[in-house]
């Protein structure tokens, strides 16, 4: 399960507090998906409202956000981001909204929260054989949300988790001055409900299990790529035993449920499917960053010259990456022409050029290559968050603030546009506005009292036309009557 930053608690009512809590321990014995369950109805809504999963799932996320082991890196979320939606769209009920975000964690795990947040380890993306097995986890997170078991969970076995909630409310709110004492209450209470949990985690992974492979299916996959994951992950449970990946700790394997899907599989026809270009340059960055700037370039020169690899594109895009992290900017060049020959028309390669072009001072070369790549690329977003940056440095405010308003027009919820909407207005003098974009940024990351600070700052430096204060003031109120209501409960 994910962890949380224990000096980063939103200010939830108690009830909120409490059901939080829940999630918390209930990922961790991970109650999980049931083959033929019927759909979920009013029953499990009357504890835990549509309005109630939301607010805990922003609250969630903004603890998230601000955890050192969030990885803040735009093109692997990016990229995670258009698998999701990807297996999403296939989906039975691909009217949800999801969030996907990567933890900076070698472990194998994936987790999926309230408000539709699903979370993937750096050491998933890493330890996936191929593009199908990643998808195989991916699809079967969604399908938790999708099917709403902690909602189900929760209705299930009310009674008997409040008095656990409460414990452990207590006990994440004591960690705050004494995390040695909150230890000490999750570990008493956990066991309480560990054997409730297991009743029903079995049923709930086998229903995941389900949708998941239909959802491969449809999305174009190798459905065999779950039940290839899944027995890889149980074969190396075998050796490795109390360290066994974590994700089989979480979501319980059992002999019944990996038969079932190689039945499934079994009775397939034949699909041979290639992996993206995205998929391997996206494990080559991951594997880039690890261990330190000259191991990390000796790694990739030597994958390169015994052609240790599935996609020599992908093993020169990693090996750019490791250069430039060892500042070696005149051999990450010479390694970017070779790209530059081959005609590999990706985003994320013309991102790395651009990169590589800016860290070595040539703020000209960098605007092209961004220029370029934003063009061919528009909907991009990473591409365009580096130009708008790139022309920031060049003093270049008003075209930049040209990209920005057309992003923002197609992207309005995008808290990183958000926050260089408030660097782009800053420069340009813009104060109210500034102040009104990093607003906005602090509320799409969950911190509502930060954006009312940011906003009120706004109005009082009072440079905006009458609009805009207008604007502004009806912005904050609705924010705080958000932040009166999440306190209330």
């Amino acid at each position: 399960m994910f962890y949380r930053n224990r000096n980063a608690f939103p200010r939830l009512p108690p009830s909120l507090l409490m059901l939080r809590t829940l999630i918390a321990l209930s990922l961790a014995i991970q109650p999980v998906l049931a083959a033929d369950l019927p759909d979920l109805g009013e029953v499990s809504r009357q504890y835990f409202s549509d309005q109630e999963e939301q607010t805990l799932g922003r609250a969630i996320m903004r603890d998230v956000y601000v955890d050192p082991r969030y990885l803040d890196d735009p093109e692997v979320e990016a990229y995670l981001n258009q698998l999701g939606y990807k297996l999403v769209s296939v989906s039975s009920r691909n009217q949800r909204e999801f969030t996907f975000f990567v933890v900076n964690d070698p472990s194998i795990n994936a987790f999926a929260m309230p408000g539709g947040n699903i979370g993937v380890h750096t050491g998933l993306l890493l330890a996936a054989q191929s593009e199908s097995e990643l998808a195989s986890v991916v699809a079967h997170e969604i399908s938790h949300v999708t099917q709403d078991h902690i909602a189900r969970m929760i209705a299930s076995q009310s009674q008997s988790y409040w008095p656990t909630m409460a414990a452990l409310a207590l006990a994440l709110l004591a960690a705050r001055s004494n995390p040695n004492v909150a230890s000490a209450a999750i570990a008493s209470t956990q066991a309480y409900s560990v054997q409730n949990q297991l009743n029903f985690s079995r049923d709930y992974e086998r229903e995941a299990d389900r949708l998941g492979y239909e959802m491969l299916t449809r999305a174009s996959f190798d459905p065999r790529g779950m039940s290839g994951f899944f027995n890889r992950l149980q074969r190396a449970s075998r050796f490795y035993d109390s360290s066994a990946p974590a994700y089989l700790r979480t979501h319980p394997l059992t002999s019944d449920r990996i038969a079932d899907m190689e039945s499934r599989s079994a009775s397939a026809p034949y699909l041979q499917v290639q992996d993206s270009l995205d998929f391997h340059l996206v494990r080559a960055r991951l594997r880039a960053q690890e261990n330190s700037p000259a191991e990390a370039v000796l790694t990739q020169r030597t994958t390169l010259k015994e052609k240790r690899y599935s996609n020599e594109a992908a093993a020169r895009y990693g090996l750019i990456t490791a250069l430039l992290r060892a500042r070696q900017f005149k051999e990450a060049e010479a390694e970017a022409q070779k790209l530059i020959s081959g005609k590999n028309s990706n985003p994320m390669i013309q991102q790395l050029l651009a990169n590589v072009a800016l860290a070595a001072g040539n703020r000209t070369l960098a605007l092209q290559r961004f220029q370029n790549g934003s063009a061919t690329f528009p909907g991009y977003r990473p591409l365009q968050y580096g130009y708008i940056s790139t022309l920031l440095v060049a003093g270049h405010s008003t075209d930049a603030l040209a990209i920005v308003d057309k992003q923002q027009s197609l992207y309005p919820l995008d808290r990183r546009l958000w926050r260089l909407a408030a660097q782009t207005h800053a420069q340009l003098g813009h104060r109210l506005l500034s102040h009104r974009a990093q607003a906005e940024a602090s509320a799409l990351s969950g911190n509502l009292v930060a954006a009312i600070e940011q906003i009120t700052l706004g109005i009082k430096a009072g440079d905006g036309s009458f609009y805009e204060m207008s604007a502004a003031e009806a912005r904050r109120r609705e924010w705080q009557e958000s932040e009166k209501a999440q306190r209330k409960g």
